[in-house]
């Protein structure tokens, strides 16, 4: 399944923004999902997600549980404060699982482990874009004049 692509329109239109400290990481994993037709950014640390998130639209941020400049629970509650309507997905190695338990109690959408399948995280990227939009449409259903 390694040779999918992103097919759907919708998942083309996705705006991802990848936040991990490891550099390298995030420059092949960006590589690798632009190659599969997907709009997304990488940056390394909290305080360039926020910039990038104050600045630019973005549907879908992936984000590392554990970052040195700020934990990704700290970003995730930030990120969800200035931005509710963007899901998260928390990534996390397998010593960081109770963190990204309490990141799902804190707002972020699903999470995943490290390493972690690229189709599988395409699929949860789909899946969060496609909540953001339903809650969206929920949301201006709920503001129209009866």
């Amino acid at each position: 399944m390694e040779n999918l692509n992103v097919k759907s329109n919708a998942m083309k239109a996705v705006r991802v923004l990848l936040v991990d400290d490891q550099v390298e990481f995030v420059e092949t994993l960006v590589k690798r999902m632009t190659k599969r037709g997907l709009d997304i950014r990488g940056v390394s640390s909290g305080q360039e997600a926020f910039a990038v998130l104050d600045a630019e639209p973005v549907d879908v941020v992936i984000l590392d549980v554990k970052m040195p400049d700020m934990d990704g629970i700290e970003v995730l509650k930030g990120i969800k404060r200035r931005h509710p309507d963007i899901e998260v997905i928390m990534l996390t190695g397998h010593a960081s699982l109770e963190l990204a338990m309490k990141g799902m109690k804190s707002g972020a959408y699903d999470y995943l482990m490290k390493p972690m399948d690229i189709d599988e995280l395409l699929y949860k990227i789909e899946d969060a874009y496609n909540h953001k939009l339903l809650e969206a449409e929920k949301g201006s259903l709920g503001q129209q004049p009866e």
